[in-house]
């Protein structure tokens, strides 16, 4: 499998095509950002933590049955995956409140949702990623009534999966994104899942231990995502 040219560059990722059509390398750079990207560092470390991350909770969810792109490592910081049609939605489950819904809702931090939420949320960093509904989905032809359908179901059974995983970890899945595309006529589960992507909570003191560290300026950003995956059980490779 040769890598050759880079075909996007995002905030934090890398696509490169490779000489396999339906492959694509996938890298994770130390690059983090916040508010659609206006505020802009590198994070020692960040990179080959996510891949691993990523790639740890990928083959979880494969083992459950879940379809995602993900095929396997390369490198700390690099992984072969599907190349998809993506869909331009984010798919968001709440099983606590936080981040912008208790800012529209004015809720309290932390209260359980029982059931958890569901929001879709298009993909535009321009317009700072504007909540939607299915009704501008269908509308606007970002996605048809069966793939919202599958897409809804499929971020669910995720919830299902990483809630007990985190839990045995002693922590909270307080909230998440999913982005999912086609590949060979199916959906399946894109992009990455990482602390970049979600926000968890210590079980008992509610420590923060995701994205929101570096957001609000708590510091040991990397450090936290590091222990998150020590208490899933993994270990980290950081060699070139």
């Amino acid at each position: 499998m040769e890598k050759r040219e880079e075909l996007y560059a995002g905030k934090a990722k890398s696509v490169f095509t490779t000489d396999d059509a339906n492959l694509l390398v996938l890298v994770f750079r130390n690059d983090t950002s916040a508010f659609d990207g206006k505020i802009i560092e590198k994070l020692e470390r960040k990179g080959a933590v996510n891949n691993q991350f990523n790639a740890f909770i990928m083959q979880k969810l494969s083992d459950a049955g879940i379809p995602t792109h993900y095929e396997k490592l390369l490198s700390p910081t690099e992984s072969l995956v599907k190349r998809m049609e993506m869909i331009p939605l984010e798919c968001v489950v709440r099983n606590f409140a936080a981040g912008s819904l208790v800012r529209r809702l004015g809720v309290e931090e932390g209260q359980e949702l029982t059931p958890p939420t569901f929001e879709l949320f298009l993909k535009n960093d321009a317009l700072g990623d504007p909540m939607v509904n299915e009704f501008h989905a269908r509308s606007f032809g970002w996605a048809t009534d069966a793939q919202l359908d599958k897409m809804k179901e499929l971020t669910f059974k995720v919830n299902d999966v990483l809630k007990k995983l985190f839990a045995d970890g002693n922590m909270l899945l307080v909230d998440y994104k999913l982005e999912f595309g086609v590949f060979q006529g199916e959906i399946i589960l894109g992009d990455e899942f990482s602390p970049d992507g979600c926000r968890l909570w210590d079980k008992e003191t509610r420590e923060k231990m995701d994205k929101d560290r570096f957001r609000q300026g708590l510091g040991g950003v990397i450090e936290a995502y590091e222990e998150v995956g020590k208490r899933l059980g993994m270990t980290f490779n950081y060699d070139k």
